[in-house]
């Protein structure tokens, strides 16, 4: 090993998701396996620096202010549906199952790791409220403790008694999965989840 290969190793294993031996490789690969990719890299990584941010409206990436989705007046203007991360609005919107505005909020309230209100995005979820086109808000955020009482907290702070209704989507069995692989927890959010046939 080398000082600057172990630099590098050690910076990327900081990425989300990346290891000691996932990075490992992945320094090698770019390093030995793939150097002419490096400069190629390196470039894209300044030009996202350069260019990418938060959308000012929902939170999304943008190179402009706002977002292409925030752009798009095809999409319905009273629905908007808040999730926990980016990469959460990407999925849904790979759906293909949502016609309406997203906010990402960058996290979840988490008081055990220092996460309250103000660092999440709720000063421009609150303004969007009170601009009055919003009839529905759906609450896309994890079933989990935090996701409670993130959920919990847009209810009853955010948008107090405005004339908004507010959901939550379902949680249970993925399509295709088995009650009998299932956990309790998934099972219970299954059941609770249930809608007429």
């Amino acid at each position: 090993m080398t000082p600057a290969f172990d630099k590098l190793q050690q910076v990327l294993k900081k990425l989300p998701g990346l290891g000691f031996r996932s990075s490992e490789r992945l320094a090698l690969h770019l390093l030995l396996e793939k150097p002419a990719s490096l400069p190629i890299l390196v470039n894209a990584l300044q030009e996202a620096a350069g260019k990418v941010a938060r959308c000012s409206t929902c939170g999304n990436l943008a190179e402009e202010a706002r977002c292409t989705l925030c752009e798009d007046p095809s999409r319905n203007s009273t629905v908007l549906c808040v999730v926990e991360h980016v990469p959460d609005l990407f999925s849904m919107e790979r759906s293909g199952a949502f016609p309406g505005y997203y906010h990402v909020l960058h996290g979840k309230l988490s008081p055990i790791q220092g996460v309250g209100p103000e660092d999440l995005n709720f000063g421009s979820l609150r303004a969007r409220l009170e601009a009055g086109t919003i009839e529905e808000l759906i609450l896309a955020l994890p079933n989990d403790i935090e996701g409670e009482a993130t959920c919990h907290y847009i209810q009853e702070e955010i948008v107090g008694n405005r004339p908004i209704q507010v959901t939550r989507i379902g949680f249970g069995l993925p399509s295709g999965g088995d009650v009998v692989y299932a956990d309790p927890a998934t099972l219970r959010s299954a059941l609770e989840s249930r809608k007429h046939f």
